[in-house]
Formats: C-alpha cells, sequence, structure tokens
C-alpha cells in the first residue's frame, strides 16, 4: 500500500501559518466597537475632524493592548503604552516641524535605539516602545493643524476612553459575583483547573505540557493579582479571599510538580479535590468535602496537607466547604481540627498567610536590575535592529517625498519586533495582510457613504481586532481598513495602492537589515533570558539545599524560576523559527533551557521530599549531579557563559 504524500513545510513557514484559537472575547468586541468608532463620531458631528482621528488611533493601539485578563493589570497593560505614544507624539510633532530630513531622521534613529532597547524588559515595555515609535513617526509625517501637546491630550483620551470601557463594562457573568474581581476569580480558578490536570496526567506522555500549562496559569493569576494599587496591602474582603485562593494554590502545585516528577500514575480522584475548588473560586459556593489521596509517598503527602490546608482556607473566606474525605464519603474531622490547632504556627500555614498579605512577587522591580537588563545584551542587539530598521525607512521614506512617508517607520516598527513571531514569519504576514486589508478598504471606499459610512467602517475594525489578534496577518489587515478609513476622514485622498507599496518597501528594509551582521554575538535576546533563567534556578536550588524553613521565599523563588524558564522558552522557540542563517545563531540553547526545566522540577522534588524526611534520597541526589553536569556541558556547546560556581557545586 503506498504511503500518503505529505511535505513536511519548513519552521519559519508553518510558524506564519499559525494562529491562537480559542473562544470569541465578546466583551473585547463591544469594547472595540465603542472605543474608536464613537470618538470619532463625536468628533465629526463637532467639525473637529483631526481631533477625531488622533483620538481614535489612541483607541486603535490601545486596543491592540486590550488582551484577556484583570480590570488592574489592563490599566497597566494599557496606560503604560498610552502614555508613551502621547510622548512620541510630542517629540515627534516639534522635531518634524523644526528640523530637516537628516537631524530629523537622527532623532528618530536615536528614538529607535532606545525604545528597542527599553523592549527587552517585557511585554509592557515593548508595547510601550512600539507606540512611542509609531507616534513619533505620525507626529512628524502627519499634517494635522493641532500642536503636538493638544495632539498628545487627545491621544491620551483615546487610550483612557478603552480603560473606562474597560474597568466600567463587565466581563460576561461578573454581575453574579463581584464585579471588581471577575479577571482575577478566572485567573484563580485556572491554576486549580491546572493543578487538577497535571495531577491527571501524572505518568503519561502529558505530564510535561500539563506542568507547563500549570506555570503559565500561575504566571497569570499572579500578574493579575499583582497590579497596580493604590494601597500596598489588599483593601477589600474580596481581594483578600482572591489572593489567600491563590496563596493555598501554590503548595498544591508545588506537590503536584513533585508527584509529576516521581512519574508514578495517580488514582483518578487525585485530581477530583483540585477541581472542586476551582468550581468553588468561579462560582463563590462550597466545594463540598475534599477527596484525600493516600498518604502513602512524600508528594501525596503532601499533595492532602497542601488540600486540608485549601480547605481550611476556603472555610476562612466565610462559607463552609463541607470538610475533607478520606473514603469516598467520609469527613476527616479529626485531621481538620488537628490542622485549626496548627493554624498560624505551621510553615504552610505560615507561608501562605505570608504570600497572601505581604505580595505575590519575591522583590518589587528595581531601577538597576531594569537598567542591566536594558543595556545588557538582549537589549543592546534590540535596540540595535530598531534603530537601523527606523533610522533607515525614516530616510528612505523622506528621500521619496511622499506624502505618507510616515507609515514606512511605523510599519518597520511593527515588522522588527521579535515577540510577533520570526523574522520572516512576520513580514510575510504583514505582506499579505496589508495588501488584503488595502483591497478590502478600496473596495468599501468606493461605494461607502463619506464620512458616515467611514465612521462605520472604523467602528466595525475596532470590534474585530480583538479577535484579529490572533494572528498576525489578520491583525494587521483590520488595522490597516482602520487606518485608511482614518486617513480619509482626516481629508486626505484615498491611499491603499501607496500603502501597499510602502509596506513591500518596509518588508524589504527589516529582512534586509535583520540579516546584517550586528555588533557583538547575535542571539543576544536569547543568552540574556537563558542567563537570567540560570540564576533564577541557582537561587531556588540554593533555598531549598540550605534547609530553610521560609515556605513564602521558597514559592516566590520557585515562581521566579519558572516564570524565568518560560520567557527564556518562549524566546527560544521564536529562534528556532527563523531562517537558517539565523537559526543557527541560537542553536543548542533549546536543550539547555530543557536541563534547567529538569533542574527546577527537581528542586521542587527535593524541597517537598525535604519537607516530609528532613533528608534527600540517592535518587534525588544522583539526579542533581547528573543535571548539573549536563547543564555545565550543554552551555558550553551552546556558547553561553559557565553557570555559577556555586551553582555547580550545590
Amino acid at each position: 500500500m503506498p504511503r500518503p504524500f505529505s511535505v513536511a513545510l519548513p519552521p519559519w513557514l508553518t510558524h506564519a501559518l499559525r494562529a491562537q484559537r480559542g473562544p470569541v472575547p465578546w466583551n473585547a468586541v463591544l469594547r472595540g466597537a465603542l472605543a474608536a468608532g464613537p470618538l470619532l463620531l463625536a468628533a465629526v458631528l463637532a467639525g473637529r475632524e483631526s481631533v477625531g482621528v488622533m483620538a481614535a488611533l489612541g483607541a486603535m493601539l490601545a486596543g491592540i493592548n486590550d488582551r484577556p485578563g484583570s480590570r488592574r493589570t489592563a490599566v497597566h497593560r494599557i496606560g503604560v503604552p498610552g502614555l508613551a505614544g502621547a510622548t512620541g507624539l510630542v517629540v515627534g510633532t516639534y522635531a518634524g516641524e523644526g528640523l530637516g530630513a537628516v537631524p530629523l531622521t537622527l532623532i528618530l534613529t536615536a528614538l529607535g535605539l532606545l525604545a528597542g532597547a527599553v523592549s527587552a524588559v517585557g511585554p509592557v515595555s515593548s508595547g510601550a516602545g512600539t507606540q512611542l515609535l509609531v507616534a513619533a513617526a505620525i507626529g512628524a509625517g502627519m499634517p494635522l493643524p493641532e500642536p503636538g501637546w493638544q495632539r498628545a491630550l487627545f491621544f491620551l483620551a483615546g487610550g483612557a476612553w478603552l480603560i473606562a470601557l474597560r474597568l466600567a463594562l463587565p466581563t460576561p457573568g461578573a454581575l453574579a459575583h463581584d464585579f471588581r474581581f471577575d479577571g482575577e476569580r478566572v485567573a484563580v480558578a485556572d491554576v486549580y483547573d491546572a493543578i487538577a490536570e497535571l495531577l491527571a496526567a501524572v505518568g503519561g506522555e502529558q505530564a510535561g505540557a500539563r506542568r507547563a500549562a500549570l506555570t503559565a496559569a500561575l504566571d497569570h493569576a499572579q500578574d493579575a493579582l499583582a497590579g497596580p494599587r493604590l494601597r500596598r496591602y489588599a483593601s477589600s474582603s474580596a481581594e483578600r479571599r482572591l489572593r489567600a485562593q491563590y496563596a493555598a494554590a501554590l503548595p498544591l502545585a508545588e506537590a503536584a510538580t513533585a508527584l509529576a516528577w516521581a512519574g508514578d500514575a495517580l488514582p483518578a480522584r487525585t485530581a477530583e479535590g483540585p477541581r472542586r475548588l476551582a468550581v468553588a473560586v468561579r462560582t463563590g459556593e462550597p466545594c463540598g468535602p475534599l477527596p484525600a489521596p493516600a498518604r502513602s509517598v512524600p508528594g501525596l503527602r503532601a499533595l492532602d496537607d497542601a488540600l486540608l490546608h485549601a480547605a481550611e482556607t476556603f472555610d476562612r473566606g466565610g462559607k463552609k466547604t463541607g470538610g475533607r474525605q478520606t473514603g469516598s464519603e467520609r469527613t476527616d474531622d479529626r485531621h481538620s481540627a488537628a490542622l485549626h490547632s496548627n493554624t498560624g504556627t505551621n510553615p504552610l500555614d505560615r507561608g501562605a498567610r505570608q504570600t497572601a498579605h505581604k505580595g505575590l512577587r519575591l522583590r518589587p522591580f528595581r531601577a538597576k536590575p531594569l537598567l542591566r537588563t536594558v543595556i545588557g545584551a538582549g537589549g543592546r542587539e534590540y535596540g540595535f535592529r530598531v534603530a537601523l530598521c527606523y533610522g533607515a525607512s525614516a530616510a528612505v521614506a523622506q528621500a521619496l517625498h511622499h506624502v505618507h512617508w510616515y507609515w514606512l517607520p511605523a510599519t518597520a516598527v511593527f515588522l522588527v519586533k521579535p515577540d510577533l513571531g520570526p523574522l520572516v514569519s512576520r513580514v510575510l504576514n504583514r505582506a499579505a495582510g496589508t495588501v488584503l486589508g488595502a483591497l478590502v478598504f478600496a473596495g468599501f471606499a468606493a461605494v461607502l457613504p463619506r464620512p458616515e459610512g467611514l465612521v462605520a467602517l472604523v467602528a466595525i475594525s475596532g470590534a474585530l481586532i480583538p479577535v484579529a489578534t490572533r494572528h498576525f496577518a489578520a491583525q494587521t489587515a483590520v488595522v490597516t481598513v482602520l487606518v485608511l478609513a482614518l486617513v480619509m476622514v482626516g481629508g486626505e485622498p484615498e491611499a491603499s495602492w501607496s500603502r501597499i507599496g510602502e509596506t513591500l518597501l518596509a518588508c524589504a528594509i527589516v529582512l534586509i537589515v535583520g540579516h546584517l551582521p550586528a555588533p557583538g554575538q547575535r542571539g543576544g535576546n536569547v543568552r540574556a533570558r537563558l542567563d537570567a533563567a540560570t540564576d533564577a534556578a541557582h537561587a531556588y536550588l540554593t533555598h531549598v539545599l540550605s534547609g530553610a524553613d521560609d515556605r513564602a521565599a521558597r514559592w516566590a523563588l520557585r515562581r521566579e524560576a519558572y516564570r524565568k524558564l518560560a520567557e527564556a522558552r518562549a524566546a527560544i522557540d521564536r529562534a528556532a523559527a527563523e531562517l537558517p542563517t539565523l537559526a543557527r545563531h541560537t542553536e543548542g540553547t533549546g536543550e539547555v533551557a530543557a536541563t534547567l526545566e529538569r533542574l527546577v522540577d527537581t528542586t521542587t522534588a527535593c524541597a517537598v521530599h525535604l519537607d516530609d524526611t528532613g533528608r534527600l534520597t540517592p535518587r534525588h541526589t544522583e539526579r542533581l549531579a547528573t543535571l548539573l553536569d549536563e547543564l555545565v556541558e550543554q552551555r558550553e556547546r551552546a556558547g553561553l557563559a559557565d553557570p555559577p560556581a556555586d551553582l555547580l557545586s550545590a
């Protein structure tokens, strides 16, 4: 029988075809429909179309950053880039009015170097750097009658309007409980679900993927609960309850990770307790008696203790959970009473209280670590690429004397962002999305009445942005339609075909610059992320082996280690999907990340075993020694610096 014909596509092409999946975020769609379109309509009715264009641009860029999560994190995720965009508008406007082409290009290039380096700090900084550069190009090139400070003010008003919608409009089902913390509640419930999924997968092929999913859920919940606030500590009973429920999930996650490391399959009822806790978080109802696992090994004993602690935590939230089950229907009152008597004195309860009260992060962000990231290898490499692409695009655009010259550098900013995917994938998606969006707009522009038809098109495009962000080509197509509509409302001629030409030119510039030799070693972002993950793993291992009984510090170190590993893994996966000429610079880094993940998993298993017996087994010590030896060899093959000496001696 002949084998079916199949073609193996290269990674850079498969990445370009990949799209995120999930339910339609109808609440974000509603916010998008009520953001840019109504602002533009109000400005048109007032006879201030140029003001409406600026406000709609601010709302559009804010909509791109309007991702699922809590209200508190949405303020930070949308507001910080909005402030950066307003700053870019002011700088770009006054530089464009007072400088010639050459000094303006130099100013924009320097701005690109700064924004690119700052973007290496994290996702919010990356969004801020993007809006800074896009707004600077628009301010320098878009002919509007308002001065720079007014443009910035109306741009900020557009972003603020979307933030107000995010704070005011409820998400589906939020009105049934506390309206303020619907995003936080879902995030904490997802953690318990992820713990249950990991326990169900122990001993199977999916255990590794489930552990990674648990890390992502914990990261998301941590960000949701640790967002900006007016007070240092939780100021309401609902928030205190959610923080306590998140803290109660940390020992459960630790025990589940240790059981996954052991690799012995578990009874199906082992995952039932975390599932009931997830339902209780979502609904606010009692979770009922929690099935207790057999206390036969250290990992199961740790899981049982963590379930008991979680039951007590949910009880203290106000509603009784109904006790604990040691059999199928029986409640273990004696064990529950023992836990009550030790409340506040046992390490698990004390660590959870400290975590919930003092904060969810090990240490606050400080200026020196951020500065090291900005001027480090990753920041320097990305800053150099952004500056070269942005400056070259601005120079070429001004040399062509095109009326919309600012489109070229603004397009280059999105194309040069590595967090949107590998280079060729970004270029292919941007080109395809622009062509599709320009053709769609040209068809609508030929039949729609003006300006009311264009305003409706802006509102529809704003509603589609939350869905389109799942694929870069779709996002580009929707944004192209919206921007072209804004340009026409602002009084400029229809520009679909010039938009296509300038996008293709920007694609060519970024492709060329992206493959040029760079100062220092290529793959600086990946190497910087791996070094940070190694340092975090070292800190976690050192704490566990020291025998310290500070559970709050241990859980914070564990969270930081897994978070840094997830960031490194994401950067490695993107680099691996580049063209071979670029992918070869990060060869071997995937093996280093995998070894670090196994090292952190083993450290977690050691922590659980030390809690139970006070000493490690030969299996634990031999595994640690093997992983540390592998780490040295793999880092040497990948061209990375040696790990800390005290990590090797651990």
